[in-house]
């Protein structure tokens, strides 16, 4: 059965690790930390010049998890995501000309972001029922999810941008929420000093921090 992104989004509960990977060499260290922390499924930003290649080392090694490719704002991205091996796809926004080239990769879930209630008018005319928010700026943003509740009901959305371990919770408690993406998870720092435990430790206790809701 094809993975939809809503698949994608609920297995990635409750962190989906936004990441940023400049060297290669530390993208398997990195996925398997996070894995042994508890998150199963990863998003690779298109921010460097090394990411897809990290992005299928990463499949190569580790074929239990789901990774996919983050960042994606041209539409070319979306045919070397699929080449690297990305198992679905994100943006920091919502274009015509992107979700229009997502329609040409059936079999790739993408996740466009949304920031207003006209943008998500826009994403449910194209039949999108999951969606990233972002920027994702604190109480402000746990607010306008809780107030999206009442005119979209059966959206699902991703909040992305601003998600630390102080409001995960505020987010995760919100029934219209299905996972945060976040990237204090894997900061810069700890994986440039190769800290794979502390990075397994903030990924398990991100996971059960999300158990105290259940």
């Amino acid at each position: 059965m094809k993975m939809t992104m809503e698949d994608v989004l609920r297995k990635a509960y409750p962190v989906l690790p936004v990441l940023v990977i400049d060297d290669v060499a530390r993208a398997v260290d990195l996925a398997k930390a996070l894995y042994a922390g508890g998150i199963k499924v990863l998003e690779v930003t298109l921010r460097t010049p090394n990411a897809l290649q990290a992005l299928t080392q990463m499949r190569q090694q580790l074929p239990e998890m789901i990774i996919g490719a983050g960042t994606v704002i041209h539409a070319e991205q979306f045919q070397q995501s699929i080449d690297a091996g990305a198992q679905f796809a994100v943006s920091p926004g919502f274009s015509r000309g992107l979700v229009e080239e997502a329609a040409k990769h059936p079999d790739l879930p993408y996740l466009p972001a949304v920031m207003t209630p006209s943008e998500v008018l826009q994403a449910l005319e194209y039949g999108y029922r999951s969606l990233k928010l972002f920027p994702a700026n604190g109480g402000a943003s746990v607010r306008m999810l809780n107030s999206f509740k009442g005119p979209f009901t059966g959206i699902s959305f991703c909040p992305t941008g601003g998600i630390t371990r102080d409001n995960l919770l505020s987010f995760l408690s919100l029934p219209n929420v299905v996972c945060c993406g976040g990237t204090w998870i894997a900061p810069a720092s700890l994986v440039n000093a190769g800290a794979w435990d502390q990075i397994t430790e903030l990924a398990r206790e991100a996971c059960q921090l999300a158990g105290s809701l259940e």
